[in-house]
């Protein structure tokens, strides 16, 4: 495995089956190959169920457990390049020098800043993270307190339950274009929730925000910020929506915001400050797997410090108070994200975003020069495009649809070439469905805004846009 920070060599055969990985992707102990395989320029089939099932050791008369492994391996190094609308960061390469971890059972149970009576966990790695993204959205290390989550939507439910302990009364408010996890919070918690109409680009119609907080003017307001929206990249502007709870004479113990920011939380600090605990608001979480990029789904909850004791509870079976949602947590997540923030850093983190954001801005001009309806958000790298008619192409480069639109989420991992790849096959693709300009494209204008649609209706007004 070569050099490892650990007090003797990991033996790989501890926790690898002999002969799992494909023939030819590991050299001395290095996985890497496995992320740098060139792939075919034809698309690969979509992989289909396996119907495993579980056997008894020696009753199994299909292939071994290893042979099963490495074809499923395989399978999925072949479909890395076609995985392009949903936001995961599959560009990593550190798994290797982290895989000696797996021998370890690591449980971060309770509270993040207090330590168990077992040595298995990764807590200090765990505020070591902590602390970076304390810095990073401004909230001194003494006033914040925060944990890694298993991922946004527990991020979520953890930022909307410590406004709910401070406010009970409080009403949810959330635009339409918020993630799912919102109305889940709201229906968990048995929360009032107000759903704030969506503008056509995703972002919350704040006229709508300020005739609801005016209407329910007796309670207080617990609001979900999104910054940027699931399907259409858009962000919600915190201070509009601080100016508008003023405007409505809401005091700042009369509200609480929640800054759901999944995927945008490691975009937007590195172009234009606006995510920042210097503004009245309660917490922020980010998704660890998404734009940082992690092999395990995870993220980061932070809210301050005065506001957990609402929530938090001594537990004496585990020596340590615990406000989390989930009490036992995967150990490993906080390794790697340690990892990965300290080996790209923030100067790596500027490249990434500004590489993503080029990207994503040459995918739209590429589609909308072919003139297929599309849309980009400023500070986005979700394109948004309509959907394509046939459901085997939409399988085969993985792609999210809602109603008539689909997105291409423009990750670190996703090189013009692939880009390329998935233009040539949708514009070869869209003779076929078309036939040749003999029907025309369904229009989404009310999806996407008429200066974004390429219909026949609109697609004058599109060229000369």
């Amino acid at each position: 495995m070569g050099s490892l920070s650990f007090e003797k060599d990991f033996e790989p055969s501890v926790i690898t089956p002999r002969g799992l990985a494909p023939p030819g992707l590991i050299v001395n102990g290095d996985f890497g190959g496995m992320m740098r395989l060139k792939v075919s320029s034809t698309p690969t089939t979509p992989r289909k169920n396996l119907n495993l099932s579980v056997t008894e050791p020696g009753k199994n008369d299909g292939p071994n457990l290893d042979c099963t492994l490495m074809n499923y391996i395989d399978t999925l190094t072949q479909r890395i390049n076609y995985h392009i609308g949903y936001p995961v960061n599959i560009c990593y390469e550190h798994y290797a020098n982290l895989a000696p971890l797996l021998q370890f059972h690591l449980n971060n149970c309770g509270d993040p800043f207090l330590q168990n009576t077992v040595d298995f966990h990764s807590k200090d790695f765990e505020v070591a993270v902590l602390n970076w993204f304390a810095d990073l959205w401004e909230i001194e290390r003494d006033q914040y307190w925060g944990y890694v989550t298993n991922g946004g939507t527990e991020g979520n439910l953890h930022g909307i339950l410590v406004g709910r302990e401070l406010l009970p009364d409080g009403i949810l408010y959330a635009s339409k274009d918020s993630h799912y996890s919102v109305a889940k919070a709201a229906m968990m918690y048995r929360m009032d929730f107000e759903n704030i109409n969506a503008l056509i680009n995703g972002e919350m119609d704040y006229s709508d925000l300020k005739a609801k907080l005016l209407q329910n003017k007796g309670k207080p307001a617990i609001i979900n910020v999104t910054i940027g929206s699931t399907f259409k990249g858009a962000i919600d502007d915190l201070d509009v929506i601080l100016q508008t709870l003023e405007d409505c004479g809401y005091t700042q113990d009369q509200f609480y915001i929640h800054c759901d920011a999944a995927l945008n939380g490691l975009i937007i600090p590195f172009i234009k400050n606006m995510i920042t605990f210097k503004k009245p608001i309660g917490s922020i979480t980010i998704s660890g797997h998404k734009f940082l990029g992690c092999p395990m789904p995870c993220g980061v909850q932070i809210t301050r410090k005065s506001y957990i004791n609402n929530l938090s509870r001594r537990v004496e079976y585990i020596a340590s108070l615990d406000a989390t949602i989930s009490g036992s947590r995967n150990g490993l997540t906080p390794i790697f994200l340690w990892y990965s923030l300290s080996a790209k850093g923030q100067i790596g983190f500027q490249k990434d975003v500004k590489r993503c954001l080029d990207n994503a801005i040459y995918l739209k001009d590429r589609l909308q020069k072919a003139g297929i309806s599309v849309m980009l958000n400023e500070l986005s790298i979700i394109v948004v495009l309509e959907r394509p008619r046939d459901h085997e192409f939409v399988r085969r480069w993985q792609l999210s649809c809602v109603r008539d639109m689909a997105h291409v989420i423009v990750m670190p991992g996703i090189t013009r070439e692939t880009l390329d790849g998935f233009i040539i096959d949708l514009l070869q693709q869209r003779k076929k469905w078309y036939q040749d300009g003999r029907i025309s494209p369904l229009c989404v204008a009310s999806d996407i805004g008429a200066q974004n649609c390429a219909c026949s209706y609109h697609k004058i007004d599109y060229i000369i846009a």
